[in-house]
């Protein structure tokens, strides 16, 4: 079983950075998609951000040139760096792993509270 622990949340000022990270368990094999979501309170849980197994990173219209997603794949561990922070990125932040080829499992973390208030 692979357990994905996320990190780094906390209450920041509005124009401040915090860095996310997601450790894993041990080495996932046959990744399909990492990415990070959010869910505020009384909304529905959206993407923030995803990168694949080439690199390639996507983002919401809301975190473009804020947010940038990473991985350490030596380190088992996934990165969120959040920048310019807004009161209206305060939410749960989870992690989110793909994997496996028959069948596909979806691995979450438990999820990082981040609080952008003044």
């Amino acid at each position: 079983q692979v357990r994905l622990v996320e990190s780094g949340g906390g209450l920041v000022q509005p124009g401040g950075s915090l860095r996310l990270s997601c450790a894993a368990s041990r080495t996932i094999f046959s990744i399909r998609a990492m990415g990070w979501y959010r869910q505020a309170p009384e909304k529905a849980r959206e993407l923030v951000a995803t990168i694949n197994t080439g690199g390639s990173t996507n983002y919401a219209d809301s975190v473009k040139g804020r947010f940038t997603i990473s991985r350490d794949n030596a380190k088992n561990t996934l990165y969120l760096q959040m920048n310019s922070l807004k009161p209206e990125d305060t939410a749960v932040y989870y992690c989110n792993v793909v994997a496996g080829i028959a069948p596909i499992h979806a691995y979450w973390g438990q999820g990082t509270q981040v609080t952008v208030s003044s």
